[in-house]
């Protein structure tokens, strides 16, 4: 295919799909962000120039489809990075439905949905699906269990979808970073009652890095799974 590449990211408001976002813009790629309203839409175009936006909220799988219906999203795609997601601590004793199905729609349901709207665009381009998992998605300490289950199941979500696009020329990569300096991060902090220095942890710039090795290696290799953990 001629012309820029396209890539639709989630999650681009700020942390890795922020630097993934800005990185793919500076070099000339079309990027599309998905936003869940209108008014995060704006504030994603304020943030991004040069970026499109589409509306979806990861948090209402079931509206997805229709959402995109009303819009016009691009007619093929050479990457969807799934980078938005949600965390709540506490144990399983305490922890509500509602935590539950929230953690699982956004972190898992609704990154399949999406996927599942968008692959027809992504085998026309032979394109690439990469999954933003984490270390919690590998193993699962106490606590984490919610948000543990949503990527474990991202995870299987992204096996399963590799072994079935194969055929497709669709590649999908997982990628597994361990604590990373993000808003996400901080709130992680406060639910555990520490103190947040950024400076501990994975640079989100980082993160895009590896993001894109991946998109960009040639077509005779697919990066399957990468897992960041800080450095010395």
């Amino acid at each position: 295919m001629s012309g820029p590449r396209i890539h639709l990211v989630t999650g681009a408001g700020s942390g890795i799909g922020s630097a993934v976002a800005q990185r793919l813009l500076e070099r000339g790629d079309e990027v599309w962000l998905l936003a869940r309203d209108a008014g995060r839409a704006k504030e994603l175009a304020d943030r991004h120039p040069g970026s499109r936006t589409l509306v979806g909220d990861l948090a209402e799988p079931a509206r997805l489809s229709w959402a995109l219906g009303h819009q016009s999203p691009p007619d093929r795609l050479d990457s969807l990075l799934h980078i938005a997601g949600t965390v709540e601590l506490g144990l399983v004793g305490d922890l509500t439905p509602k935590v539950w199905q929230q953690t699982l729609a956004v972190n898992l349901m609704g990154p399949a949905e999406l996927t599942r709207l968008l692959l027809p665009q992504l085998r026309l381009s032979r394109g690439h699906v990469v999954f933003v998992n984490s270390t919690s998605g590998l193993s699962v300490s106490g606590e984490w269990s919610a948000y543990g289950a949503s990527k474990f199941g991202l995870r299987a979500l992204a096996d399963a979808l590799r072994a079935e696009e194969h055929a497709s020329g669709v590649r999908v990569t997982s990628v597994y970073p361990s604590r990373t300096a993000t808003p996400m991060q901080q709130k992680v902090h406060q639910q555990e009652g520490k103190p947040y220095d950024p400076a501990r942890w994975i640079a989100p710039e980082s993160v895009a890095t590896s993001l894109l090795t991946a998109l960009d290696l040639p077509r005779d290799a697919e990066l399957t799974d990468l897992t960041l953990r800080p450095g010395a």
